[in-house]
């Protein structure tokens, strides 16, 4: 029994051992960003912020770019992505599948925590409403976001699309899933008729391309979106982790560089970034859980008992959610 017990320990000692070596063994950090606009933008204005990372955690840390969200969500799932930024819905993906965790949110230049969902349209289209658009849905192409944006899938769907019953997939002539960016170009440039996009990608367009905001009406404005999260994967050690927080809860705030830091903070429209958790995408988690469950109340191939069953797991974990 002594040896067994003796045998036990040392496998913990071990374990114990081995994982503080990994901790020292951390050499390179791959930092995902999610595709709100071309890898160009993104990667001038987050390459900065990344550098400084490296000097102050003393491990490499690089960009990760993929043409969608769920290259970075895949690649944090395979390893291949240890953090990175994310849009709310990406985040809850990253977390619900690929081991992450939220451990910080961005803040906007005017200390706000959050953002909005927009639609345009060209500034001297006729539809001046959102329910002009879905008045005349089938003679207009419509640019949508990424399946897993937040901003530019899941807040549409269920407020434009769930809450008036209508199917996006089939209500407009033609539909273009695009980034941010690309869909305010397409507005502007009368390529497409109305699309999504964020606000914060709006306001970045204003600063940089005015001519082509001023090509740009907006139609529809959501509800208030929880600011977007900074993800990690849990697996990454504690000491490297605290690291990493204090950098970004303190960049653009305190240190010598403060300074330098806010006028790159200025370019990403953020005025820093505070600490946050997995209860932040809750609202976003109701959300998903509001549009699958008008899905049920509408599906009429599903037996009594069968669809009963599936709202009532819908509503428990509602009801969860709301208590959390």
């Amino acid at each position: 029994m002594f040896a067994k017990l003796f045998s036990g320990a040392a496998i913990t000692m071990a374990m114990l051992a081995a994982t503080a070596a990994h901790a020292d063994d951390v050499k390179v950090l791959n930092f995902g960003i999610i595709s709100t606009e071309s890898s160009k933008n993104l990667k001038q204005d987050w390459q900065p912020v990344l550098d400084e990372l490296s000097k102050r955690t003393g491990v490499k840390v690089n960009g990760f770019f993929a043409s969608d969200y769920a290259g970075i969500i895949e690649g944090m799932r395979f390893g291949k992505v240890q953090m990175g930024w994310f849009g709310n819905k990406s985040a809850m993906e990253a977390v619900d599948r690929a081991s992450g965790e939220v451990f910080a949110h961005v803040v906007n230049p005017d200390g706000s925590a959050g953002y909005y969902s927009l639609v345009g349209v060209q500034k001297d289209s006729p539809n001046k409403s959102i329910e002009d658009v879905l008045k005349n849905a089938k003679s207009l192409t419509f640019g949508i976001g990424d399946p897993n944006s937040t901003s530019g899938f899941l807040v549409p769907s269920y407020y434009i699309f769930a809450k008036n019953n209508v199917d996006s997939k089939t209500a407009f002539k033609v539909i273009r899933t695009s980034n941010h960016e690309a869909n305010i170009l397409a507005v502007a440039n009368k390529q497409i008729d109305a699309a999504v996009f964020a606000s914060d990608t709006m306001a970045r367009i204003e600063e940089r391309q005015p001519a082509v905001a001023k090509e740009v009406r907006i139609v529809w404005k959501s509800p208030l979106i929880a600011a977007d999260p900074l993800v990690w994967r849990k697996d990454l050690p504690a000491d490297l982790k605290a690291k990493i927080k204090e950098f970004f809860v303190t960049y653009g705030k305190t240190g010598p560089n403060a300074a330098q830091e806010k006028a790159q903070l200025a370019k990403l429209e953020y005025s820093g970034f505070d600490e946050s958790s997995d209860a932040q995408l809750n609202p976003i988690r109701q959300l998903e859980l509001f549009k699958q469950k008008g899905k049920l109340e509408a599906d009429a191939t599903l037996s009594a008992d069968d669809k009963k069953a599936k709202l009532d797991d819908i509503n428990r974990k509602l009801s969860d959610l709301a208590k959390s």
